[in-house]
């Protein structure tokens, strides 16, 4: 199956899922996961009209996107993989949402380096809903005072995103960071992949991140 036809088959999915909950499609953002595609079929996401991204890992998202960047102004990255501090610059300049703040430090140098570059992206705190110890993600329980951190250094922060645990009901998550989202006024909810997305539209997902659906399978890495 092409991109173009697996976008199609998506965008039809998400289609029916808005209305049956009576939610508007355009309320549902499609974050199209670029991890370890070749560029052939990136450009193929682009020439179906594609221009929301999400990126795994910076230096690998330097190398499909700067470069398209010149040519694609419009376009929108998203970082959804974890952080390390060493890479908050190279971050904070290429991406324009960061979607996985999960920890005191990384927001201080995320604020530093908004600081030194002008830069204001949106920010999102990823919560480790399952509270799995190999998981990135802030625990239920440090939430509140990440939150009121992140406020403080004046970051951008617009919503929460979770990663369910591979061996739980799904939906259960999606429901609890919704829940979050409300408690802590956090508009936006950035939940669901591949598998799942449907259910994490029933729930309220504002952003679902599609990888191998629309891209098929991701390159082998060594």
């Amino acid at each position: 199956m092409s991109v173009v036809s697996n976008l199609q088959d998506i965008k039809s999915l998400i289609s029916k899922s808005c209305a049956h909950e009576g939610r508007k499609v355009d309320d549902v953002t499609l974050v199209a996961v670029s991890k370890f595609q070749d560029d052939g079929k990136i450009d193929d996401a682009l020439n179906a009209g594609l221009r929301i991204f999400g990126e795994n890992r910076v230096q690998e998202a330097e190398t499909h996107w700067v470069a398209r960047r010149v040519q694609y102004p419009d376009l929108q990255l998203h970082l959804i993989g974890p952080l390390q501090s060493n890479k908050a610059k190279d971050a904070v300049a290429l991406f324009d949402v960061i979607e996985t703040i999960d920890r005191v430090s990384i927001a201080e140098e995320i604020a530093k380096e908004c600081a030194k570059q002008n830069r204001n992206p949106v920010c999102l705190i990823q919560v480790n809903t399952g509270n799995e110890q190999q998981k990135a993600g802030v625990s239920l329980d440090d939430l509140p005072a990440l939150i009121t951190k992140c406020q403080e250094l004046k970051l951008n922060i617009q919503g929460v995103m979770c990663i369910p645990p591979v061996n739980e009901p799904a939906a259960f998550h999606f429901a609890l960071l919704k829940k979050l989202s409300l408690r802590h006024n956090l508009p936006l909810l950035s939940m669901g992949m591949s598998a799942d997305f449907e259910k994490a539209i029933k729930v309220g997902a504002t952003h679902i991140r599609i990888g191998t659906a629309l891209f098929g399978d991701r390159q082998p890495q060594e």
